[in-house]
């Protein structure tokens, strides 16, 4: 379902939020979504903006899988299945993101937040941005963007990552279209990162119904149904961005970065900013979740994998847990390593059998205590390509972050008695029979 659908669903059932007060984009936003722990909300009245603000719309599993038409159980095949049929969107010429059309934009204008003290300045972060590689073709993904002008912001780009590689290997300015208040297929697609070539937009349209259309200044396409669309050029001017609250909830620290000058911005009428603090859940989830089916398909590959979780306590993005089957000649070694290939910034993994609840953090403490020897069962691998989000990793200018990886097998020994592995289990009895 589209965005505003999706709104009026969750409004209906009681699960949206409607704040009339007048608010600040100055720290209060944010704060207020903070307080709610990101339920999904409206601003209704900004202050010194025509524009109400909204959030909260991917900041539980529950929500996401809500907007997918699907469970939370069913969420990881979901998105594998996308993964692997894309379906290709239809093209509209009539789109509501083009209702109005803005020549000469101003970002004043919209309200963009300034989430903490010590930022850099104000933020765009539920920023979609698409691109166009000329060998590898159409890409989606997500971009953080400092506002630095009435007309420019910074643009944070990953190495190695699908933009910045683009960027890297052209000559010239690299257009870009940046889409803010998007539904939760665009939003999960935009975050999956899947192998370079496989269009986002597609999968997208595999999760649910993404008509495109064609951006009035660039040659991209983008959803028809997006509350904005900021089209421009990634410029080979730099200038700053940062700091900015990360990932793991530590402050990245300031860089150089290109410069992303915007041309035009569209909209709908009547049209919602969306917002997205950093650090916190729905950040979270957005980054680590989209990594499950990546690691889910790898895994596969070399055992029977049942379920896989990237964990909010490694900060949604360095550890992760993955469920299999284990039969008698399951190679452990060759299930890390395959989990490593599905997601390459994961610093830490865990492997644990069927019986062992991998969203219960004390389940999987439980599953270490009783399964795993340090001498036979840890796996490590020193100096690996790592996160320039683990604050403990190795950092060097222009170099891709060092790590030591690690593997642990949590799953019942080959070749044991596994009874003695296992839990016992009480019964529940009515304790209307005993008490009264």
């Amino acid at each position: 379902m589209d965005l505003r659908e999706f709104l009026n669903k969750l409004e209906n059932e009681g699960k949206l939020l409607r704040v009339k007060k007048e608010v600040s984009t100055e720290y209060e936003i944010a704060n207020i979504m903070y307080s709610l722990d990101e339920k999904p909300v409206i601003f209704e009245n900004v202050k010194g903006y025509d524009f109400p603000v909204f959030g909260g719309i991917t900041s539980s599993r529950d929500i996401i899988a809500e907007g997918l038409n699907t469970t939370k159980d069913n969420l990881l095949f979901k998105l594998v299945d996308a993964l692997r049929n894309p379906k290709d969107p239809e093209m509209v010429k009539n789109a509501p993101c083009q209702e109005v059309v803005v020549k000469d934009p101003d970002l004043d204008k919209l309200p963009i937040l300034k989430h903490l003290p010590g930022d850099g300045g104000r933020y765009a972060t539920a920023s979609v941005a698409i691109i166009k590689d000329p060998d590898t073709g159409r890409n989606m993904c997500f971009h953080r963007l400092m506002q630095i002008g009435k007309n420019k912001f910074t643009a944070r780009l990953i190495k190695k990552r699908q933009t910045r590689t683009t960027y890297d290997k052209i000559e010239g300015d690299l257009e870009m279209a940046v889409c803010i208040g998007n539904s939760v297929p665009v939003m999960v697609a935009a975050s999956l990162g899947p192998p370079s070539g496989v269009d986002e937009l597609s999968i997208a349209n595999a999760l649910d119904e993404t008509p495109l259309t064609k951006c009035i200044t660039k040659d991209l396409e983008v959803p028809a149904n997006s509350e904005f669309v900021i089209e421009g050029r990634i410029t080979r001017e730099l200038d700053r961005e940062g700091p900015f609250v990360d990932l793991t909830e530590t402050r990245d620290f300031e860089r150089k970065e290109p410069v992303f000058v915007v041309d035009c911005i569209t909209h709908r009428k009547n049209a919602m900013y969306q917002a997205l603090i950093p650090g916190r859940m729905e950040h979270k989830i957005l980054m680590g979740m989209p990594k499950e089916p990546t690691i889910y398909n790898e895994v596969s590959k070399v055992a029977e994998c049942r379920n896989v979780l990237i964990t909010i306590g490694g900060g949604s993005w360095l550890h992760g847990v993955v469920q299999i089957k284990k039969k008698e000649d399951t190679d452990i070694k060759n299930v890390i390593e395959a989990a490593f290939r599905g997601h390459g910034s994961m610093k830490h993994v865990m492997i644990v059998d069927e019986d062992v609840d991998i969203y219960d953090p004390n389940a999987l403490e439980w599953a270490i205590a009783t399964r795993f020897q340090g001498d036979r069962d840890l796996y490590i691998y020193p100096d690996q390509p790592g996160s320039s989000l683990d604050p403990s990793g190795k950092h060097e200018q222009g170099k891709k972050t060092r790590t030591t990886k690690v593997g642990i097998d949590a799953t019942i020994p080959s070749n044991v008695d596994p009874s003695k592995y296992v839990k016992v289990k009480y019964t529940k009895v009515d304790l209307n029979d005993y008490i009264r």
